[in-house]
């Protein structure tokens, strides 16, 4: 429903009075039709003024300052790079009059990620995440500088996920210039290494959300126009190959080829995926060899595995040792292991609670979103280990994440604005109940899932 068709119908009729009495005795109708319940209800899609010329006032600045973080190299292994996004972003929170402090990474060589928090007078407690790292090389800034194309911001991590860096920030400015401080705590965390399972910030999100009622991740909104409430867990397999090194043309009879046991392993692997239950197993990096004239006594193969829920990681992880035992070249061994990522995140009822809240809001400048599950995995999935309600998603829409077209929607930047900004105003007023520490469950399949490339 438009904004324009939000109004109460009795205020319409009568600010059209001046109108054709036809048109004026029809609205009439309508709202004797309606009654006090319909009344309601169209009160409900009434966009908040102040808040979307805010949202709208932001959008010039927000495009400059995407123009300007996506233009820096930041990733996750790019410390330098990530202290001056750092810098850049800290010194915009301390304007909004947000306390700002660096927390180190607890893990080695990582960049400190930045944390900024609001105090109001309420009662919620709103925990908002992003992330400023990218999974691009240094040099992929000036080889791929941000163009705009269209409505189409296009550069290395516009839409995955510094677009979703600066909506918070927007969002945070917007709640300032209107003055509403009716929540507790609002808490931003923005991640130094999420592009790699946060590893070094695990320990934050979770102090930070058990102290939280509610979280919001905002990983790029996808389009049309969804947010997301479920995603895949994700863990890297790896295969390290040992066999025997000898002349490649002299006595190649002596060597145990590493690099031909690992393109069975390469075959085998594919067959750990279920289709039926959506896990998928893809090899993504293979390296063995070091000189053409040598047998290569050395080899390792690394896959990328997905799944919806605990157990299928489980049974992948058992599955791939019987694979790896099953060798067809001769005294070559082969070691498996797997390191689990994120977890599975499932859709819960928690998560629905947050989306009717989003909906209604976003219905309000007449907006309508989809609920999405996807394939990749998120710090969404963090909170909901120690009982915080988590949705993803609340960043402007984009696209082509991890690769050269990664993109955001421009266009979408005033409206996600508006929602998150609307979302801390709902959540401040009126906090949900948390729910219990989440432990292994198997996802809702109500919502069919999507492929998504972020981390």
């Amino acid at each position: 429903m438009r904004a324009r068709a939000a109004l109460d119908p009795a205020r319409q009729a009568a600010r059209t009075s001046s109108r054709t009495p036809r048109r004026t005795a029809a609205l009439l109708r309508v709202a004797a039709a309606l009654g006090a319940a319909g009344y309601a209800a169209l009160a409900l899609a009434a966009p908040d003024a102040k808040v979307l010329a805010a949202a709208q006032a932001c959008e010039p600045d927000a495009r400059a300052l995407l123009e300007r973080l996506v233009r820096i190299d930041s990733g996750t292994a790019n410390i330098k790079g990530l202290d001056e996004v750092r810098g850049i972003l800290a010194a915009e929170l301390q304007k909004l009059g947000a306390a700002v402090e660096s927390v180190p990474a607890a893990a080695p060589n990582m960049a400190d990620s930045l944390v900024a928090t609001l105090t109001g007078a309420g009662r919620g407690r709103i925990l908002l995440i992003a992330h400023m790292d990218t999974v691009f090389q240094p040099g992929v800034a000036a080889q791929r500088p941000y163009r705009v194309e269209g409505d189409h911001g296009i550069g290395p991590g516009a839409g995955d996920d510094k677009s979703g860096v600066v909506a918070a920030l927007c969002a945070l400015r917007v709640v300032q210039r209107i003055e509403f401080r009716d929540y507790a705590r609002i808490v931003l965390i923005l991640n130094s290494n999420e592009e790699i399972g946060s590893p070094g910030t695990r320990a934050l999100i979770a102090a930070k959300a058990r102290d939280s009622d509610a979280s919001l991740n905002l990983e790029r909104g996808v389009p049309p126009d969804g947010v997301v409430v479920a995603r895949k867990g994700n863990a890297t397999i790896t295969l390290e190959i040992s066999g025997r090194a000898a002349h490649s043309g002299l006595e190649p009879e002596k060597g145990r080829n590493a690099v031909v046991e690992a393109a069975h392993q390469v075959q085998r692997l594919a067959t750990l995926a279920n289709p039926a239950k959506e896990t998928t197993v893809n090899v993504t990096m293979i390296d063995g060899g070091n000189a053409a004239n040598v047998i290569p006594e050395h080899a390792t193969i690394k896959a990328d595995v997905r799944a919806f829920t605990t157990e299928e990681l489980d049974r992948v992880e058992k599955d791939m040792q019987a694979l790896a035992r099953d060798t067809v070249v001769p005294d070559v061994t082969v070691k498996a292991s797997m390191v689990r990522g994120f977890p599975p995140w499932p859709r819960a009822d928690s998560t629905d609670a947050l989306l009717a809240r989003a909906q209604r809001l976003y219905a309000e400048i007449g907006g309508t979103l989809a609920a999405i599950a996807v394939g990749s995995s998120s710090d969404a999935s963090l909170p909901p280990e120690v009982g915080t309600p988590s949705i993803d998603g609340f960043g402007p829409l984009g696209g082509g994440a991890h690769g050269a077209d990664d993109y955001v929607d421009l266009a979408s930047i005033a409206r996600r604005t508006y929602l998150i900004a609307r979302m801390i105003m709902d959540l401040g007023q009126n906090p949900p109940l948390r729910t219990a520490a989440r432990g292994p469950a198997r996802p809702r399949r109500s919502v069919r899932p999507r492929p998504c490339r972020a981390a």
